[in-house]
């Protein structure tokens, strides 16, 4: 009965091990885009300040906070960290 369980369990950890990755690469390069545009996005909310007005610089920061390397892309690593420990828990089951 285990061994029946472990064979049903090794396309899960073929699949998140494939998501794992893949969310890893996403994180790692989406952090460094992102944290040029979030530089230029917070430069133009500065300049919207003074310009605009109150809400509309408030706005565009949320927005430079938001793509920065700690606003979504800090979800995404958050996502990918719970992916690969259920990819650990799924290895630990299997081979261990």
């Amino acid at each position: 009965m285990r061994l029946i369980g472990k064979l049903l369990a090794l396309p899960f950890v073929i699949v998140t091990g494939i998501l794992y990755l893949f969310c890893k690469f996403l994180v790692v390069v989406s952090g460094a885009v992102l944290g040029i545009l979030s530089g230029i996005v917070f430069l133009a909310a500065l300049a919207l300040f003074f310009a605009a007005g109150f809400w509309p610089g408030m706005s565009w920061l949320v927005v430079a906070f938001l793509i920065s390397p700690y606003g979504l892309p800090m979800a995404a690593a958050w996502l990918a960290g719970m992916i690969g420990g259920v990819n650990g828990a799924l290895k630990d089951f299997i081979f261990g």
